[in-house]
């Protein structure tokens, strides 16, 4: 087992490499968001608790994936394959259960502990492939590819919406309209071939409008079921919701300038410490997205017609 993990240690210090970031600044930055975001969700809610667990479920549970099991159970043994998952399970949840600990939440990191040990017990291999439909087949492949990797994200944004409309907590729905933000933030961290885009009979600036607009429709149709129970819940609160969304707009539209101002490459550390400061302080987004969005035109006039 020592080696199984020593070559998953290297393989995530690879991937951190490949995506643009050196060892002593992607694992430092890593533990800052984890902790900023951690500390957001336990400020804004008392039921954070439940939210935190899910999210660690909804992140463990991606060990369960059946080919990956189906191969470990061709290396190891039936023991040194439950003992190898237990503690891979509980080394994934190793952040979420300090947090805990450090809130002083000791029930909750034992009982969430013992849930990601059944989670072991309880395989979730199968050999059934589903192919999950999306309303985004024929629109640019970020929502559709995303969408299918993080399916379980909205049926637990929804549910959290049902809880704060059922315990009158607005904050609760306003995390839940940011989770899926961040969801579909996620989605514009992986590159497409230069062929891709070269395909758009658009300009620059064309092309990132209309990559921008189609991400802010589909981010929409996602967080509209949220939306519109807020307003309707907590309709004296809806400014502060109408904040908050066009906050995600504009993450959501400096994420997609970003992108597009490293291509083909991925981006790089400085733009990723740029868009992780205007996390910290989100008024500098009147600089960083026009930033953005010039060198983006910049980089694409190589590929499109202007």
């Amino acid at each position: 087992m020592k080696e199984y993990f020593q070559l998953q240690y290297k393989m995530l210090n690879r991937k951190m490499i490949d995506f643009g970031l050196p060892l002593l600044i992607g694992y430092p930055l890593l533990l800052f968001l984890f902790i900023l975001l951690s500390n957001y969700l336990f400020g804004n809610t008392e039921f954070a608790n439940y939210v935190y667990g899910l999210i660690a479920l909804s992140f463990v549970s991606r060990l369960s994936d059946p080919k990956r099991n189906d191969f470990l159970k061709s290396i190891f043994n039936k023991d040194k394959y439950k003992k190898l998952r237990v503690v891979e399970n509980l080394l994934y949840c190793l952040p979420f259960t300090l947090f805990l600990i450090y809130k002083e939440q000791f029930v909750f990191s034992i009982l969430l502990n013992l849930l990601v040990i059944i989670i072991m017990l309880f395989n979730f291999s199968t050999n059934v492939i589903v192919t999950i439909p999306t309303p985004f087949s024929k629109k640019p492949f970020e929502f559709a590819v995303g969408f299918r990797k993080t399916f379980y994200v909205f049926p637990i944004a929804y549910v959290l919406t049902y809880i704060s409309v059922s315990v009158g907590n607005f904050n609760l729905g306003v995390f839940s309209v940011l989770l899926i933000g961040i969801t579909c933030f996620s989605y514009y961290s992986k590159i497409e071939n230069d062929y891709f885009v070269w395909n758009y009979n658009l300009s620059p600036k064309e092309f990132l409008l209309e990559k921008t607009k189609t991400c802010l429709i589909n981010f929409l149709l996602l967080s509209l079921p949220i939306i519109i129970t807020l307003s309707f819940s907590f309709f004296n609160q809806i400014d502060i919701l109408i904040v908050f969304i066009l906050l995600c707009f504009a993450y959501l539209t400096t994420i997609i300038f970003a992108k597009y101002s490293s291509f083909p490459n991925e981006m790089n550390v400085s733009q990723l410490i740029l868009i992780v400061t205007s996390l910290i302080f989100p008024p500098i987004l009147l600089i960083f997205i026009p930033f953005f969005y010039y060198q983006s035109i910049k980089k694409l006039k190589d590929i499109l017609n202007d």
